[in-house]
């Protein structure tokens, strides 16, 4: 499926290529460099080079085109299916997994997974990603749904666009967190000495993130976190930059001597069925390591 980013530079400055690689999601520098140069990106109305200063208030449009035909194979992985039906499965996703190949991993991944529990995915539309509506990161663990056809994959991909979907993750800092309840806003894009992370940056993407105290254990707090944007690595940076790092994320904060991977479960995720437009919703609670971690620090 093609994707269409229109983005507005709100400073002046910055390269073509990188301000792309900046503020879409899934974008390299080397990427952006290619779909420029292959007349796919346009600046106020018109082709541009990847070296092109962007002015204040320019306006870039990205189309991204659908991906190559793969050649992913199948992998009998066990699969935690917690609802299906004609359109969907919502499956509750282990930690450890990518979501959809790349380079370092093209096999074990959830779609490898999911092409084993429905082979006729490997017919909708040969992408790298089939069925994928939305992701985790490989360490994340918790609920996600994945469709089954084309139109419920479009249904389903305007609702999480329009932002109607309800999510919510267990996450927990270091740290004591007050209030027990507020909303941080601040804008993410690529961080610029670090270019496979991401950061507040001025001029990145608006993102905003709702949480609220659980309980308070210690010098750590868990939160329930509602994000209201999906920016990649949304979460983590948000609490990072306001100093409460989540448990266990050697990327953003530091490692953990009770949990192996960043404490962060995709909890509760509800939407409208594709078929009939009945709001569902599902739970899944913290598993093992997770609720080990919990009470070792409790």
């Amino acid at each position: 499926m093609t994707e269409e980013y229109s983005l507005v530079a709100e400073a002046g400055g910055l390269r073509l290529d990188r301000f792309i690689a900046e503020n879409c999601p899934g974008l390299s520098r080397t990427h952006a460099r290619e779909l420029i140069e292959k007349g796919l990106v346009t600046v106020n109305g018109r082709k541009a080079k990847p070296g092109l200063r962007l002015s204040p208030g320019s306006r870039v449009v990205v189309t991204v085109p659908p991906e190559p035909a793969s050649e992913l194979k199948p992998e009998p992985i066990p699969l935690k299916v917690v609802y299906e039906d004609d359109d969907l499965i919502v499956v509750d996703k282990p930690p450890g997994l990518p979501v959809h190949p790349a380079p370092g991993h093209p096999s074990g991944t959830l779609v490898n997974v999911i092409l084993n529990y429905l082979p006729q995915l490997a017919d909708e539309g040969r992408t790298l990603r089939p069925g994928i509506v939305h992701r985790l990161d490989k360490d994340t663990s918790g609920l996600m749904v994945v469709a089954k056809n084309r139109v419920a994959h479009e249904k389903l991909a305007v609702q999480f666009k329009t932002r109607t979907v309800h999510k919510s993750y267990l996450v927990l800092v270091r740290g004591r967190l007050t209030p027990e309840r507020g909303i941080i806003e601040a804008a993410i894009g690529r961080d610029r000495r670090f270019r496979k992370r991401m950061a507040v940056v001025a001029g990145g993407r608006e993102a905003s993130t709702e949480y609220r105290v659980v309980k308070y254990l210690g010098a750590y707090t868990l939160l329930e976190i509602m994000p209201r944007t999906g920016r990649t690595h949304q979460i983590r940076v948000h609490l990072a930059a306001i100093g409460f790092p989540v448990v266990g994320d050697a990327t953003y904060g530091v490692a953990s001597p009770h949990v192996p991977r960043q404490f962060l479960h995709a909890s509760r995720l509800g939407f409208c069925l594709p078929s009939s437009g009945r709001y569902v919703e599902f739970t899944s609670p913290l598993p093992p390591d997770l609720a080990r971690a919990l009470e070792l620090i409790g």
